[in-house]
């Protein structure tokens, strides 16, 4: 089965700011790919570009085996934009049936399919309501609901845990991941690793529109390997500090108060970490030797400031 989407060396540039740089990534059939950065780092750019809003500059975007963008495979894709466009007047049943019956499906099979949707994710008392009466989580779950109502092969998700609360963020994965399992493919882009690390079976991660690093999820901590210690504590620290400061132990740290992601220096022995830890009266919840965590690489690959401002939303995004 050809590659849903193969982009090839393509470049956007927007008044003399080179958006995208070179950029080619290739999405096998039946996954989910990942699309990671911090904000402002090409990814909406990108897959504007996958769905032929914006012409490259250079390089080209093949879709299904063919040299084409999205609007030649519109029933054949779903696309969640990062600026949602939902009717506000309009009902939400009756919005949803309508983007349907844009992408080519009866008016009955529309409705159908939108009631079973609404049902599944909880908003079946709201179908008859306004848009604008409902919450803004409740709203990105509709807009998802009209991404993938003509049932595409391919869904191209652009930011689409952004402002969603816990609750929401674990309904959109579950339905992420079941699309998986009925053997569609889904692109999605994201500045949260969290959520890249759950779901992701392949990711690249850009940053100023160049690719860093692209692979499986397995391929991409294998080569950043290492030896890495998660360490979590169940009140006192005792002399932690100094332990971690110790740089015959540990190398690099991410420390986040009551636990710590340590990568250890070449030929260090996590035991005497531990030895170390237990002899100073730290109280430990959790000592484990564990392979890097995405949040720990990304930082590695865009630096601490560019991390920093991702989790903040504290760049423009292109």
């Amino acid at each position: 089965m050809p590659e849903p989407v193969i982009v090839d060396r393509v470049t956007k540039r927007f008044a003399g700011h080179t958006a995208v740089d070179s950029l080619s990534l290739s999405v096998p059939s039946g996954i989910i790919y990942g699309l990671l950065g911090p904000n402002g780092a090409g990814k909406t750019t990108a897959l504007r570009m996958i769905m032929d809003i914006y012409e490259p500059d250079s390089g080209s975007v093949r879709l299904f085996d063919t040299v084409a963008g999205g609007r030649d495979h519109s029933e054949r894709i779903g696309y969640l934009p990062e600026e949602r466009g939902l009717y506000q007047k309009m009902r939400v049943l009756d919005v949803l049936i309508f983007l349907a019956e844009v992408k080519g499906v009866s008016r009955r099979m529309a409705r159908v399919q939108a009631l079973e949707w609404l049902d599944k994710l909880g908003l079946s008392d709201w179908r008859l309501r306004k848009v604008s009466d409902l919450s803004k989580g409740m709203q990105q779950k509709v807009a998802f609901i009209s991404t993938v109502l003509h049932d595409p092969e391919l869904v191209i998700l652009d930011e689409p845990f952004s402002g969603l609360d816990p609750v929401n963020s674990q309904v959109m994965r579950e339905t992420v991941l079941d699309y998986r399992r009925r053997g569609k493919t889904v692109l999605f882009s994201t500045h949260i690793m969290e959520h890249a690390e759950k779901l992701c079976d392949r990711l690249c991660i850009i940053a100023r529109g160049k690719k860093l690093i692209d692979g499986s999820l397995t391929e991409v901590k294998r080569t950043h390997g290492g030896q890495h210690v998660i360490v979590a504590f169940d009140g006192s620290q005792g002399n932690a500090p100094q332990i971690f400061a110790d740089r015959r132990l540990v190398a690099k740290i991410q420390d986040f108060g009551q636990q710590a992601e340590l990568e250890l220096a070449p030929g260090a022995d996590p035991q005497e970490i531990l030895k170390g830890l237990v002899t100073s009266g730290a109280r430990l919840a959790r000592f484990e030797l564990a392979s890097p965590s995405l949040h720990k690489i990304f930082v590695d690959l865009v630096g601490p400031e560019a991390a920093t401002a991702a989790a903040t939303g504290g760049e423009n995004r292109a």
